[in-house]
C-alpha cells in the first residue's frame, strides 16, 4: 500500500529543472550577483549566494586576470576616475550606482563622513538586484567617484577612504 500513495504524491510534487538551476548558478558566478529569480507561469526558480567572502575572492583574483588583459585595461583606463590616495572600494559587478536609498533621501555617505567596517557606502543595481556596496573598513570617505544613476564597470574604483 505504500507503494500505491508514493505515485500519486510524486505527480503532485514540483519538478525540479536542474538544468535550469545550474545554468542561473552559472549566470550568479559569472556576473557577481547576489540573486537571481525567473518566472515561467506560476513556476517560480530563485537561486541566490552569500555575498561573505565572495568580494574578497573576487578582489584577489582581479591582479591575475588583470596581467593577462593589459592592453584592454589601458585602453579602459582613462575612462575611469583617477582614484585619490587611500583604499579604494570598487563595483564587485556591472549595473547602475544609486547613492540613495530612494530618490529624494539624502546619500548614503558624504565626503567627510565617518564610516566604520560594514557601513553601507552606496548601492549598485545589476538585473533588478539591489546590492549594497559596504566598507570594508573603518575610515573617512575622502572621495565619492561616481554620480547617482551612473553606470558602473566590474572593478570600477567608486569610493575612496582614507
Amino acid at each position: 500500500m505504500a507503494d500505491t500513495d508514493g505515485p500519486s504524491k510524486r505527480k503532485s510534487a514540483m519538478t525540479v529543472d536542474t538544468a535550469m538551476v545550474r545554468e542561473l548558478a552559472e549566470l550568479i558566478a559569472e556576473t557577481g550577483l547576489t540573486e537571481i529569480e525567473v518566472a515561467d507561469g506560476e513556476r517560480r526558480i530563485r537561486v541566490s549566494r552569500a555575498m561573505t567572502a565572495a568580494p574578497v575572492a573576487a578582489a584577489a583574483a582581479a591582479p591575475a586576470a588583470a596581467a593577462f588583459a593589459a592592453p584592454a585595461a589601458a585602453a579602459a583606463a582613462p575612462e575611469m576616475p583617477a582614484v585619490a590616495a587611500g583604499m579604494a572600494v570598487k563595483s564587485p559587478m556591472v549595473g547602475t550606482v544609486y547613492l540613495t536609498s530612494e530618490p529624494g533621501a539624502p546619500p548614503f555617505v558624504r565626503v567627510g563622513d565617518t564610516v566604520k567596517a560594514g557601513d553601507t557606502l552606496l548601492i549598485v543595481e545589476a538585473m533588478k538586484v539591489m546590492n549594497p556596496i559596504t566598507a570594508p573598513s573603518a575610515g573617512v570617505i575622502a572621495d565619492i567617484l561616481v554620480g547617482n544613476g551612473d553606470p558602473v564597470e566590474y572593478d570600477q574604483p567608486l569610493v575612496t577612504l582614507a
